[in-house]
């Protein structure tokens, strides 16, 4: 019997040979199938919801609904409708001696994504490795194990169907020795992504010996600058920080000019009524202090900077310039995303040319660091890092390249 390593380099050699139109064509009949197959994934999922306590800030990663199904076939579609990334002609040069030299796209091969309680990954990840020619292979968490093996289920059931090989898609066992195989899968895979918070990539980054690409923790930071809109800055902090906590681009800090300490308790008004808890520095405690709920108000400690809260809480840092926000903002950024809310254009265009992050934001919610958001169909992650891929993730940064040489019979002297 053939391993999984085995069988999914097998399978990259078939899928080489498929066209554009056939990816396109299979990849719309599968977004048609989900929705007909709700019941099924819904259940499973409703079985690994029953294994997780509700007030668990991850639960909303692991649920999902027939409204989020709903979404995750219409970014499919999306997906499907996008040009290939591969095959494509990057350069194109002839040397003196006549030789002719192309450089052109190709896909990795075999990607590997480790990624906690977010089955929707599953979909997402599928979608973007067929469409880009890759096989994958996915190491879901435990918590999602049901939920993932229905959805994978459903994709080896539309790939038979097409007479394709059901190796394009490997879902791993859940636990740790299935991660550490693939973590060693030398050879075999050529490119791991994991997708979760901080623990999970400084797990893998020690560990692989596959190549990775970092991924997902996100320390966000927003700063309201002296010259900041307070109606602007506002709705961004509310959206940025409770649209959905649980993502990685949602609000950690926002720090605040001290010039607008008076501002604060309106800024922050609207997060009382999703019960957000604060953590402020003295400055930014005395101006909310009394006007905002006391049982939400704590002073900061040693762990409120520099942490992915991944829940309903916030932490305050006042400052007396840009500069100082932007230093805060260099010790504790995980380099994700980072906001600054002005009406200065050069505080603007400072911040933004200062700033180390893979997304640099001027009056905009980082609640937008969304593959689907920027333009890219989907995402397989927001990469941290700067080598080969920075920020969202799309269809482009599955690719890799190769050289294409022709002559007429060169030689070197």
């Amino acid at each position: 019997m053939q391993t999984w390593q085995q069988n999914a380099q097998s399978a990259v050699s078939k899928f080489n040979l498929l066209n554009e139109e056939n990816i396109k064509t299979l990849l719309l009949q599968l977004a048609d199938s989900i929705l007909p197959n709700a019941d099924k994934i819904l259940e499973a999922n409703s079985q690994d919801l029953a294994e997780m306590d509700k007030s668990n800030p991850m639960y909303d990663r692991l649920q999902l609904t027939e409204s989020r199904l709903e979404g995750i076939a219409a970014d499919m579609r999306n997906v499907a409708d996008l040009p290939s990334p591969f095959g494509k002609t990057l350069s194109e040069t002839i040397r003196p001696n006549g030789m002719k030299i192309k450089k052109i796209s190709v896909p990795f091969g075999v990607v590997g994504v480790i990624y906690e309680a977010r089955p929707n990954v599953s979909f997402d990840v599928f979608s973007l490795c067929f469409k880009s020619g890759n096989v994958c292979v996915l190491k879901g968490g435990s918590d999602a194990y049901q939920s993932n093996l229905a959805i994978v289920n459903l994709i080896k059931k539309v790939l038979c169907e097409n007479g394709l090989d059901e190796n394009i898609v490997t879902l791993l066992p859940a636990g740790r020795d299935a991660t550490a195989e693939l973590m060693n899968a030398t050879g075999t895979v050529d490119l791991i992504i994991p997708r979760g918070g901080k623990g999970l990539i400084d797990f893998v980054r020690t560990n692989s010996k596959v190549p990775m690409i970092e991924t997902g923790a996100g320390i966000v930071h927003s700063y309201f600058d002296e010259d900041g809109d307070k109606e602007k800055g506002k709705n961004i902090i509310f959206n940025a920080k409770t649209r959905r906590v649980s993502v990685c681009n949602a609000l950690d800090c926002l720090i605040i000019n001290q010039k607008r300490l008076n501002d604060l308790p309106y800024i922050c008004d609207d997060l009382a009524e999703k019960s957000v808890v604060i953590y402020a520095d003295d400055e930014a405690y005395e101006a909310l202090a009394g006007k905002y709920p006391y049982d939400l108000l704590l002073h900061v400690d040693e762990t409120s900077y520099g942490t992915e809260f991944l829940d309903y809480k916030l932490a305050i840092k006042t400052v007396a310039n840009l500069q100082q926000a932007i230093e805060h903002i260099a010790k504790y950024s995980s380099r994700h995303s980072e906001c600054i809310i002005t009406e200065n254009e050069e505080n603007s265009e400072y911040f933004t040319k200062v700033v180390d992050a893979a997304c640099v934001y001027t009056n905009v919610s980082t609640a937008f660091t969304d593959g689907a958001q920027f333009g890219l169909g989907a995402e397989i992650g927001i990469s941290t890092q700067k080598l080969h891929a920075r920020g969202p993730m799309g269809l482009a940064e599955l690719c890799t390249y190769k050289w294409i040489v022709n002559g007429e019979g060169q030689t070197r002297n």
